[in-house]
């Protein structure tokens, strides 16, 4: 019996070791007024493999839930450079996802 708790505790550390070893890397970059929300200029999630921008963005809430969650309401962001359009656009491995809130100006 004591063998079956044994295999249970095992498969839940393969499990937690094989969704660590498949986590999504995404590096954030903060501009501007995102960057003041945020008080970090540059910061790493770790998000399941089929996250999205969208799923991102809501981590990003979660970790600063006093003044970003504002900002982030009213930015645009940029996937590896590119604009996103569609918040539940995959994130790849590796991306970096910049914050950009609006800019005035004229």
């Amino acid at each position: 019996m004591n063998t079956a708790g044994s295999s249970d505790a095992g498969d839940a550390t393969q499990a937690a070791t094989s969704t660590a070893r498949h986590a999504v890397t995404v590096l954030v970059r903060y501009f501007a007024s995102a960057r003041a929300a945020a008080g970090v200029e540059t910061e790493t999630l770790r998000l399941p493999p089929s996250a999205s921008v969208g799923e991102a963005v809501e981590h990003l809430r979660r970790l600063h839930p006093e003044s970003l969650p504002r900002i982030l309401d009213a930015a645009s962001f940029l996937l590896d450079g590119i604009a996103v359009r569609e918040l539940d656009r995959p994130v790849p491995d590796g991306a970096e996802l910049d914050v950009l809130p609006p800019f005035a100006g004229g």
